[in-house]
């Protein structure tokens, strides 16, 4: 159980949150068991998809009010000095600061968002529209974003855009409803028809492809516009090379541990680029949550208390979740 009730004193420029909400994702699961760095710290409190009631401000905060509904996101800081940080690119900074397992500039350990509540510099806080209801906001905060910045480059476009998604979990299945929202052409990817219906009848994919089908792979060559990798484990990328158009681009934003395989030839002679995308900066996550509110946009979310968290992570490494769980903080017992 987590029962950390503040994570440093609040500065001038601090807001403090009382904690509502709180996602849970699979960089949480990887934290906890040290996977992701050498040098995890104990005690780990997680949690990066995080909505709360302003409670607190500092002197010098001109941004929100006590009682504002905010949400924090997958930075908590940045050196907010050098060229990153002043083009709205802060999530790329080699300073950034990560919501826990990370140090703040004055020395302390920072702490996510499963804790009562948590204090943040109001530059990496966003205001969470009226229209949403805040835990429905909570998976935005990083898996929407995750999907929403490197799509928004297409966003307007003239043209019919044809896009893929792979992974239909939680960053997957929120990229097909932004896409869609984008009015995109938007194909699921799967290896397996398993998910077929919900991608179809659920999410309102307008097509699905199994990438184990050759016939279906061949038809599909050369159609799309761009694929959205949100496969966290190891996986060829050679044959998704092939659906895409000259120029087409495989944008990775799961996280495999083991290199991934291409051949050199298929990507010259299609002039194809595989590119990467880390969340969003604190400017896109809040032009998320307002796409999103704007057009009547819900999450699908199963929402837990805190005492279930451990069966939470259970389930969510199987895949048995339909798409985020949301932790009900503020009504849990963390005592």
């Amino acid at each position: 159980m987590f029962t950390i009730h503040m994570n440093r004193d609040t500065g001038i420029e601090d807001v403090v949150l009382r904690v509502m909400y709180c996602g849970i994702d699979h960089t949480d699961l990887h934290q906890i068991r040290g996977e992701l760095t050498s040098n995890t710290k104990y005690p780990l409190v997680p949690g990066h998809e995080v909505v709360g009631e302003v409670v607190e401000l500092g002197s010098e905060v001109k941004k929100f009010r006590v009682g504002d509904i905010v949400g924090v996101g997958g930075i908590v800081g940045s050196c907010g000095e050098c060229s990153l940080c002043n083009s709205n690119l802060e999530q790329y900074c080699s300073h950034r600061i990560l919501p826990y397992n990370a140090v703040y500039k004055d020395g302390t350990p920072t702490h996510g968002g499963f804790s009562s509540n948590m204090v943040v510099h109001q530059r990496f806080a966003v205001k969470i529209p009226e229209k949403l209801a805040p835990e429905q906001a909570a998976p935005l905060l990083c898996a929407g974003v995750t999907a929403y910045s490197p799509l928004k480059q297409w966003m307007g476009c003239n043209e019919n855009v044809k896009g893929g998604i792979m992974g239909l979990g939680g960053v997957g299945h929120l990229g097909v409803k932004i896409a869609k929202a984008m009015g995109h052409h938007v194909t699921v990817i799967s290896s397996s028809d398993k998910k077929r219906k919900e991608a179809m009848e659920d999410l309102n994919a307008d097509a699905f492809l199994v990438s184990t089908d050759e016939d279906e792979m061949r038809t599909a060559a050369n159609s799309l516009d761009y694929i959205l990798d949100t496969i966290p484990v190891f996986h060829s990328l050679q044959s998704y090379l092939s659906l895409l158009k000259t120029q087409g681009k495989l944008i990775l934003v799961g996280a495999p541990q083991q290199p991934l395989h291409i051949q050199a030839g298929d990507m010259i002679l299609g002039k194809k680029t595989i590119t990467g995308s880390f969340i969003g900066s604190m400017e896109e996550v809040q032009e998320l949550l307002d796409f999103w509110a704007g057009k009547g946009m819900t999450t699908m979310i199963e929402l837990v208390k805190m005492s279930y968290v451990n069966k939470a992570f259970e389930r969510m490494e199987k895949n048995d979740v339909r798409y985020r769980f949301v932790l009900d903080v503020a009504g849990s017992n963390l005592e």
